[in-house]
């Protein structure tokens, strides 16, 4: 096997134990079509030399990596779905495959599967993933990441030729397995399950463990105080990929706190959506009928699922701490946001109140106006630098409007940022790259008909295109 230096296994979470986790066997697929790999964050953990037979064995056979764990871990959780709580939760389709650490900053990094096979946590499910939910969970992270939203990587798409039926799709439709890169699988509903078996130490095993492997700097000698520090951590991690994601227009779907991970990286991606324009009451999921998660409502959805953390460490902890940790989450919360609206827009901060008062004449422009979501932001990257081009926009009407003017006189008095790069040919294009669900589905439709990838590779090098244009990373 082809190993870059940089490669470096790990297996910390072997150490918290099998009350954590089942030990499992990875499904035999009929067959094995790579479809996807992703040679960016490949590089990142040393597997980008790895030839295409190499890479299959590991990611669709599951060949254990050196170094990681012999066999594959799925985890146990709980979580609320809907505000309705679930102890039958799990790992029903996928698990933890191995453990690498980022060449970059030594991190931990996760490598997880979706559509693996059964587990004892199935629930009589067959344990796969659809080949279009794997094309649509590249798409999103893809998309995602260039925009700048702390979210999972998918690391590897390899099409398995079994024929799946499900009621949401055409069926028999075909097979998948997917890998993501992220920095933790340990999720709210992992706490929760130990509150709801009542093992507190347990809970003071995981508390333990998720600070010292991925927030040391929230490590305190005294428990409670370290219980309070880590919820805080956790809460500025969730506050931030709220804001990321109502910077990006995106709705996720799904906020259950089995799908909600204590290093605030977005995950698991179902029926997502992004906004053709501003709509808080934009849901992505069919089945959320009253809109619990709509694009408005997720930084209270996200709230509500920190709270139930919360509930988790009062054994370890007094609630007066635990509140006062929870506080921390709504001013982050609206500092995140404008800061990522600034990334958004290309532009220095000015500090709080002025990127807030930037940030809310945007949000009020869109709302009254219901101007493209995405094609605003393109627009006006570079802020007044680049006047030209909203001029000539498809939206130029919509800037017209007497809303906008509060956003242009805020404009006005900020800077680009130094490192942006209004030269790119991606800024000299009319239309910004986007991903609303039609797109999604135009994207689909030859490979379900012809098997023909050609859209799917398009949009993957024109949002790469869009990354380098923003400095995504």
């Amino acid at each position: 096997m082809s190993y870059s230096p940089v490669f470096s296994a790990s297996k910390h979470h072997e150490e918290l134990g099998t009350s954590f986790y089942d030990i499992v066997e990875p499904a035999s697929f009929p067959q094995h079509i790579l479809r996807y790999r992703n040679q960016r964050w490949a590089a990142r953990v040393g597997l980008d030399a790895l030839d295409d037979q190499e890479w299959i064995d590991h990611f669709g056979r599951f060949r254990p990596l050196p170094g990681s764990f012999e066999q594959p871990l799925a985890l146990r959780y709980h979580g609320h779905q809907f505000r309705v709580y679930n102890p039958h939760l799990g790992d029903g389709r996928g698990f933890l495959f191995a453990q690498l650490k980022d060449a970059e900053d030594g991190r931990v990094l996760d490598l997880g599967t979706k559509g693996s096979g059964q587990t004892p946590w199935s629930r009589h499910a067959d344990g796969r993933l659809t080949l279009k939910g794997g094309v649509r969970e590249v798409l999103a992270t893809e998309m995602l990441e260039a925009l700048g939203v702390e979210t999972s990587k998918s690391f590897s798409l390899i099409e398995t030729g079994d024929e799946l039926e499900r009621g949401d799709e055409p069926s028999p439709t075909r097979s998948s397995v997917l890998v993501r890169l992220s920095h933790s699988h340990i999720r709210i509903g992992t706490f929760q399950r130990f509150l709801y078996l009542n093992e507190a130490d347990n809970i003071r095993k995981l508390l333990n463990y998720s600070v010292r492997t991925y927030m040391p700097e929230a490590w305190r000698d005294e428990e409670p105080a370290r219980a309070a520090a880590f919820l805080e951590h956790v809460c500025r991690r969730v506050a931030r990929m709220g804001a990321q994601w109502m910077a990006a227009g995106f709705v996720h779907g799904v906020l259950n706190t089995d799908n909600i991970n204590i290093t605030g990286e977005s995950f698991d991606y179902g029926p997502w959506r992004f906004l053709p324009h501003y709509d808080p009451g934009f849901t992505a999921a069919y089945f959320d009928e009253t809109g619990l998660y709509a694009f408005g409502r997720q930084p209270d959805a996200l709230l509500w699922n920190l709270y139930r953390l919360a509930e988790c460490l009062l054994p370890l902890a007094p609630q007066d701490l635990l509140e006062q940790a929870l506080g921390s989450f709504e001013s982050a919360l609206h500092r995140e946001f404008a800061q990522a609206i600034l990334h958004r827009l290309g532009l220095q901060s000015r500090g709080y109140t002025h990127d807030g008062a930037l940030a809310k004449a945007l949000w009020i422009f869109l709302h009254e106006t219901r101007a493209p979501f995405e094609q605003t932001f393109f627009d006006w990257y570079g802020g007044v630098l680049s006047s030209e081009r909203p001029a000539k926009s498809s939206s130029a009407s919509f800037y017209a409007h007497g809303s906008f003017q509060a956003f242009r006189t805020a404009l006005s008095d900020f800077s680009p940022s130094p490192d942006i790069n209004l030269e790119h040919p991606y800024f000299q294009q009319p239309m910004p790259c986007t991903m609303l669900i039609d797109e999604v589905e135009a994207i689909w439709a030859p490979i379900a008909a012809e098997d023909d990838w050609s859209l799917f590779n398009d949009k993957l090098r024109h949002i790469r295109t869009m990354a380098e244009a923003y400095g995504a990373r």
